[in-house]
C-alpha cells in the first residue's frame, strides 16, 4: 500500500497546487448533484410499477410510496431550514396523506421538492453559506446542512431498491457523477 500512495503521489503533475473554492462554486456543485439526484430519482419512480407503489418490504415499515414522499418532506424541510426559501407545498404529515399515494402524485411531490432544492440553492447568498442557524435541536452551518438534505435523499432512494428488487425487477443503476 505504502508503494501505491509513493507512486501516486511522483505521478501528480509537478507545480500541482490547491486552489481555493468561491461560494458559487460551491452552489454550483450543489446545483449539479440535485441535478443528477433528481435524475437519479426519477428511474426509481419510473422503474416502480405503478401498482406497486403501495408495496412494503414488511409491514412496519413505509411503503414504496411512503419512502418517496418521506424523501421529498425531508428535501422541502430541510432545504428550508438550510436556505429560508419557502417550500412549494406543505411537507407535514405528507407520507401519510392518503390523496398523496398514487404514483402521479409521489412523482409530482418528488419532483417538485428537487426543483425546489435547486431553486433555493440558486438563490441563496452564496455568503452565507457558512452562518449557523438551529435545526432539531443542533446548530451547524448553512452548508453542512445542505449537505444533510442531500444525504437524507440519498438514503432514502437507497432505501426503496430493496422495494424494487423484490418486486424482481433491476434498480437502475448507481450514478456517482
Amino acid at each position: 500500500m505504502k508503494k501505491l500512495a509513493i507512486f501516486l503521489l511522483a505521478a501528480l503533475p509537478a507545480g500541482l497546487s490547491a486552489q481555493s473554492l468561491t461560494g458559487e462554486d460551491i452552489k454550483n456543485q450543489l446545483i449539479k448533484d440535485w441535478e443528477r439526484s433528481k435524475a437519479y430519482t426519477q428511474e426509481y419512480l419510473n422503474t416502480m410499477p405503478s401498482d406497486k407503489y403501495s408495496f412494503k418490504a414488511v409491514d412496519s415499515i413505509r411503503s414504496f410510496a411512503q419512502q418517496m414522499l418521506h424523501l421529498a418532506s425531508g428535501n422541502a424541510f430541510l432545504m428550508n431550514l438550510a436556505t429560508g426559501a419557502k417550500p412549494p407545498f406543505d411537507a407535514r404529515g405528507l407520507e401519510g396523506r392518503t390523496s398523496a399515494q398514487t404514483k402521479d402524485s409521489v412523482v409530482y411531490y418528488v419532483n417538485a421538492s428537487y426543483d425546489y432544492a435547486m431553486k433555493a440553492v440558486k438563490d441563496l447568498d452564496d455568503s452565507k453559506l457558512g452562518e449557523t442557524v438551529s435545526a432539531m435541536g443542533r446548530q451547524g452551518t448553512r452548508f453542512a446542512l445542505l449537505l444533510k438534505a442531500l444525504e437524507h435523499q440519498a438514503h432514502h432512494r437507497g432505501q426503496t431498491t430493496i422495494y424494487i428488487r423484490l418486486q424482481g425487477i433491476r434498480p437502475p443503476n448507481e450514478r456517482l457523477f
